[in-house]
């Protein structure tokens, strides 16, 4: 038999017909991320570090943030795109069901979301905790009825984005069986030096990328900040450039560099190769240099 090439609903890391999660802790950016891919994907857009090669549709299924919470960051999303959505984007949201969200668990409730997939190219769950309901989070066994739900809709050309919560010690909470039939599991950190006032700021990694490597899978940092008229402007670096700049900026500010590796949870060792870095660069002042 002859299978079609898979081409990219996201590229480089979001194949046709592919299977993928993203996980982190609580507020890091979570929804952002997801809210900007499926604005990106519907109008052949850019995101982050991600391009998507054509309009495809999506099927957003919310399970926590109230209707005009979502409505309000969509609003912000479009007025601060240069490219309009050409493509269907359908939202399922909590505040719309009186009777309640379905369980992704249950085929019962995988049921109920068959007639709005026509024209979808990808479901984007957000999230698993609040959606998929059934059995113990913990236990492998729970996971199989969404784990084949998941495959059928891959059969059927459609792709799937789970989002998840991270657990205490910082890994994706529940069972790891779920990562097995994934071709991607991007997990969303907190950067070391992060505080609240700057909102959604996160560094994204990549655990697990099937047939993607090298720059395309390097670690970076993104902030979402605005812009004098208002409009949402996401920048990006590369990690390591993003602790270079931290080092140097913490020096500059007189702080010891054992101080600076409890900081920024990095070693000494490394908070010396980027001081040696951020000299090469010109990024110390005063003495420092």
């Amino acid at each position: 038999m002859e299978f079609p090439p898979r081409e990219n609903v996201l590229s480089p890391w979001l194949p046709s017909q592919g299977l993928t999660l993203v996980y982190a802790v609580r507020g890091i950016g979570k929804t952002h991320l997801s809210l900007g891919i499926a604005c990106a994907v519907t109008s052949a857009g850019t995101f982050l570090r991600w391009t998507a090669p054509k309009a495809s549709g999506v099927l957003l299924v919310d399970g926590e943030m109230p209707g005009k919470v979502l409505q309000d960051r969509f609003a912000a999303i479009v007025a601060s795109n240069e490219k309009e959505s050409t493509a269907p984007l359908t939202i399922i949201t909590p505040d719309l069901q009186e009777c309640g969200m379905p369980d992704l668990s249950d085929p019962a409730g995988q049921r109920l979301i068959e007639e709005y997939l026509p024209g979808i190219s990808l479901v984007i769950i957000d999230n698993l905790s609040t959606l998929c309901r059934s059995g113990k989070e913990n236990e492998g066994e729970s996971w199989l009825p969404v784990q084949e739900w998941a495959l059928r809709l891959r059969s059927r050309g459609i792709s799937v984005l789970f989002i998840h919560h991270a657990g205490k010690g910082g890994q994706q909470r529940g069972t790891s069986r779920k990562e097995d039939v994934l071709d991607t599991v991007i997990n969303l950190k907190r950067p070391a030096d992060y505080r609240p006032d700057q909102g959604a700021r996160f560094e994204v990694h990549f655990e697990k990328s099937r047939g993607i490597y090298g720059d395309d899978v390097k670690a970076f940092e993104a902030m979402l900040t605005a812009g004098q008229d208002g409009r949402q402007i996401w920048t990006t670096q590369d990690l390591e450039e993003s602790l270079t700049e931290r080092v140097a900026a913490a020096l500059n500010d007189d702080i010891p560099q054992h101080e600076i590796a409890e900081m920024l949870g990095v070693s000494k060792g490394t908070v010396s190769k980027h001081k040696s870095k951020a000299q090469s660069l010109g990024l110390l002042t005063g003495g420092k240099k």
